[in-house]
């Protein structure tokens, strides 16, 4: 598990399941503890690989969080990898709906569906 200074309010757990790497979160993404979820991102993309974040246990995510995603969604693309999004909720959920961020990534309801089939085409939940 990685941890920032702030490890009391965010984790980054990442583990490998299915050939995909996923990435928990868990707690507060804010600009004071986004650089662990950066270096985690960074150390994940590998040229064709598939990524999933797993944000449902996260509690809130401000612009800095987004950005990271945004910026590792690109880096990703580039690497001809996916990164993709699982278990948007609550308050996270509502500002990726806002800022139409959630029609730039594949987004799956929940882990077991993100893993029984290949991405989808951005701003999807497959079912």
């Amino acid at each position: 598990m990685l941890s920032g200074a702030d490890n009391e309010r965010f984790t980054v757990a990442v583990r490998t399941v299915d050939g995909a790497v996923v990435l928990e979160l868990a707690g507060e993404l804010d600009h004071d503890t986004a650089q662990p979820l950066r270096d985690a991102l960074d150390a994940a993309v590998t040229p064709g690989g598939r990524l999933l974040v797993d944000l449902t246990d996260l509690g809130f995510c401000d612009s800095t969080g987004l950005n990271v995603l945004l910026h590792s969604r690109l880096t990703a693309q580039e690497a001809g990898a996916g990164l993709e999004l699982v278990g948007l909720r609550g308050p996270v959920a509502r500002m990726f709906r806002i800022t139409g961020a959630d029609g730039v990534f594949p987004v799956h309801a929940d882990m077991a569906g993100a893993l029984s089939g290949p991405g989808g085409p951005p701003g999807t939940v497959p079912t």
